[in-house]
């Protein structure tokens, strides 16, 4: 990232989500807004937001993108395979959350649905998104200079889950492999859940990272 990029970082919702919002040239785009959007637009009043952005279609990861969107009026952006997950969240992770009482509101309709090797400029920064199906079908990776924010994709020393509807353990294999060359070992990896880490530290560390290789 350029030396004046910088990336604010809050921590949201009953899943206690990461949300970030990467700042650059006093334009800000927020990623996995799973909660508290009205609050986080608060918090970003110094600065222009210019777009919101999931990683994938969990109620933890987009339940606060409406309440941002009215906020902030900006467009949001999802992966195309998970823009109907995504609105709706709620009714999906009922199944196995109790979600009732957390006053949550579904994603609204996406301004822009990404594909594999899209780009999200913001001020200096460019973004590139790689499809990582696995965790839900329409998971993404957005892949920056130095940094990649890679939602529940992969954690420091584990990854997504894939026991939920919409996951799938042989295509979390795939993607992982996937990533291993994509993503630069000095990469900052920005996860949806726990602390940062780096490619360098998971390629040496992480046992599914490890097994993506013999994974047919």
């Amino acid at each position: 990232m350029h030396e004046e990029t910088s990336v604010r970082q809050f921590v949201v919702g009953d899943l206690q989500t990461n949300c970030y919002a990467l700042i650059s040239e006093g334009a800000c785009l927020v990623v996995d807004p799973g909660a508290a959007g009205a609050r986080i637009a608060q918090q970003l009043k110094d600065v222009r937001v210019v777009g919101i952005v999931a990683t994938h279609g969990h109620h933890d990861h987009v339940c606060g993108v409406a309440a941002l969107k009215r906020a902030t009026d900006a467009p949001f952006l999802i992966g195309w395979a998970d823009a109907q997950r995504a609105q709706r969240a709620i009714e999906i992770s009922s199944h196995v959350f109790d979600v009732s009482e957390l006053g949550l509101e579904d994603a609204p309709m996406p301004d822009r649905e990404l594909h594999e090797g899209d780009e999200i400029c913001v001020g200096n920064e460019t973004l590139r998104v790689i499809e990582t199906p696995g965790h839900t079908e329409g998971g993404i990776v957005l892949l920056g200079d130095g940094v990649a924010f890679v939602g529940d994709t992969l954690f420091a020393g584990s990854c997504g889950r894939t026991d939920l509807v919409g996951g799938d353990p042989e295509e979390m294999m795939r993607t992982l492999r996937r990533l291993k060359r994509a993503i630069p070992p000095a990469t900052v990896l920005l996860c949806g859940h726990g602390p940062d880490t780096t490619m360098e530290q998971e390629l040496a560390t992480n046992p599914w990272l490890q097994a993506a290789d013999s994974w047919r």
